[in-house]
């Protein structure tokens, strides 16, 4: 019998001449001798994604004059569920582009007036002025999955919305206006994992507000709302693009990548 141990060494990692010059660069170092444990695998990954997020940026800043010029509207819709990295993808897309000639939109709970009106008109009112795009950090479909998840809305109001939502955006599209929804999908673990984050940063602990305190147990109900949205209005005027957003950074890209191809 052989007294031989098998080895537990392990094999160098190898990087190719385009890695080893990201990593040579000034920015690299500076992160690797920033960590305890210098981690050139995880700092490749972040250069490489910024750097793929900077060409794309400058491609939408490029695209952007181009809505200008040619008094485009755009509508770009992000859903999903709570801290599912809607806003953090809105800011990463519109960081260059030119702040005169777009609005991120991100609305409260609506007023006493508003409750009493029909329910798309404080969202028609925020709708894109010719040579503008708007961003929705949460849309009207707020009625399809928060509010009665939540008991915000009756179940006929539900209803209504339902019946409506398809020929109001057959309307916008209709009415030369392009609408992209996104919607961002977590599984059950990872969102306990942000909203644990948020919990435990005094920067980020006014994110989590009373509904996402309630996200978790209600998971299942969301589950239910979920897949009857997006089988009921994913249309072909205005169909969604699902994204798994549990690499926020993939998420990013994706998206992105997905406005400048409807675009272009």
């Amino acid at each position: 019998m052989s007294d031989k141990k098998h080895s537990t060494k392990t094999s160098p990692v190898l990087f190719s001449d385009d890695e080893v010059r990201i990593l040579n660069a000034k920015k690299a170092l500076k992160r690797l001798f920033a960590q305890q444990e210098p981690n050139p695998t995880a700092v490749l990954n972040e250069l490489k994604f910024e750097e793929h997020l900077e060409v794309r940026q400058e491609q939408l800043v490029k695209l952007q004059a181009k809505v200008i010029s040619e008094k485009m509207k755009v509508i770009i819709v992000f859903e999903g569920r709570d801290a599912a990295g809607k806003g953090g993808a809105i800011r990463t897309i519109s960081e260059h582009i030119n702040p005169r000639h777009y609005r991120a939109i991100a609305l409260d709970k609506p007023s006493m007036e508003e409750q009493g009106q029909w329910y798309f008109q404080r969202y028609a009112k925020l709708l894109p002025n010719p040579g503008e795009m708007v961003f929705f950090d949460r849309s009207w479909y707020n009625r399809a999955m928060v509010e009665p998840v939540n008991k915000f809305c009756s179940q006929k109001e539900y209803d209504e919305f339902m019946k409506q939502v398809n020929p109001f955006e057959e309307m916008l599209v209709n009415s030369d206006t392009t609408l992209i929804k996104f919607y961002f999908n977590i599984n059950k673990a990872e969102q306990k994992r942000r909203f644990d984050l948020m919990e435990d940063s005094e920067l980020t602990r006014w994110k989590k507000t009373a509904v996402d305190e309630k996200a978790q147990k209600l998971w299942n109900q969301y589950s239910k709302y979920e897949k009857a949205m997006l089988a009921h209005t994913n249309t072909q005027a205005a169909p969604w693009i699902v994204i798994d957003a549990d690499d926020s950074s993939k998420a990013y890209l994706a998206a992105l990548e997905h406005i400048l191809n409807v675009l272009a």
